[in-house]
C-alpha cells in the first residue's frame, strides 16, 4: 500500500515539473519575441537621415553652352544677313545667335564691330579659350571682316562663306594661319579671370 502511495506521488511530481517547465518556456518565449512594429520607439531625429535619391547636376558653364550650341549649328547654310537656323548664318549672325542668351554679352552685329569692342580684351593665341572669339582678314587688307567661335584644340566654329555650311575649322591650317588677326574674350566667367589688357591671361 504504501508503496502504491509513493508511487503515484512521484507521477505527480514529475507531472508538475513538466508543466512548470513548459509554463516557463512559454514566459521566455513570449518575453524575447519582437515588439509589434507601431509600439516601437521612433528614432530621433529621423528626418535628419533622408535624402533626395535624384542627383543633383552642376550647373553647365558658360563656355560649355557656347561652345555646344554652336556645333549645334553645323551644316545650316551659310546666307548673307542671316541669324537664325532656319534663315541661314553669315558668319557674325551665327555668333549673335550662339551669343544671345548669355548674361551680359550684347554683341554688336557685324565681325568688324565686334572686333572693335573696347571693353572686350584681345588675347594671345595661345591663351585661348573655349567661348572665346576668333577674327580674320580675309577678303579687306585694313579691317576685320570673318570672325568664328573657339571651341577648343586650335579648332573653331564658323559660317565660311557662300555656297558651304556652318563647319568646324584647324586654326593651324594654312589658309586660316595665313588670315588670323586676333582673338578676342567675350565671356564674362572668363574674362573675370583676365588681368588688365596688355598682360597675359589665365
Amino acid at each position: 500500500m504504501r508503496s502504491t502511495l509513493l508511487t503515484c506521488l512521484s507521477i505527480g511530481l514529475a507531472t508538475l515539473l513538466a508543466a512548470t517547465e513548459a509554463n516557463a518556456s512559454n514566459k521566455i518565449s513570449r518575453t524575447y519575441q519582437p515588439a509589434p512594429v507601431d509600439l516601437r520607439v521612433p528614432v530621433q531625429g529621423s528626418a535628419l537621415l533622408t535624402f533626395n535619391s535624384k542627383t543633383v547636376k552642376p550647373a553647365k558653364s558658360e563656355a560649355h553652352q557656347v561652345t555646344q550650341r554652336a556645333f549645334s549649328m553645323i551644316g545650316t547654310p551659310y546666307r548673307w544677313g542671316g541669324s537664325s537656323p532656319k534663315r541661314g548664318f553669315d558668319c557674325s549672325g551665327l555668333v549673335n545667335y550662339v551669343f544671345q542668351n548669355v548674361d551680359e554679352v550684347d554683341l554688336p552685329r557685324t565681325a568688324r564691330e565686334i572686333y572693335n569692342m573696347r571693353e572686350n580684351p584681345k588675347i594671345e593665341r595661345t591663351d585661348l579659350q573655349p567661348g572665346d572669339l576668333v577674327f580674320f582678314r580675309i577678303h579687306n587688307r585694313r579691317n576685320v571682316d570673318h570672325v568664328g567661335i573657339y571651341v577648343g584644340d586650335n579648332q573653331f566654329v564658323h559660317a565660311p562663306r557662300r555656297g558651304q555650311k556652318v563647319r568646324v575649322s584647324d586654326l593651324n591650317g594654312d589658309y586660316w594661319k595665313r588670315h588670323y588677326l586676333a582673338a578676342k574674350r567675350i565671356l564674362p566667367e572668363t574674362l573675370a579671370k583676365a588681368d588688365l589688357p596688355g598682360r597675359r591671361y589665365e
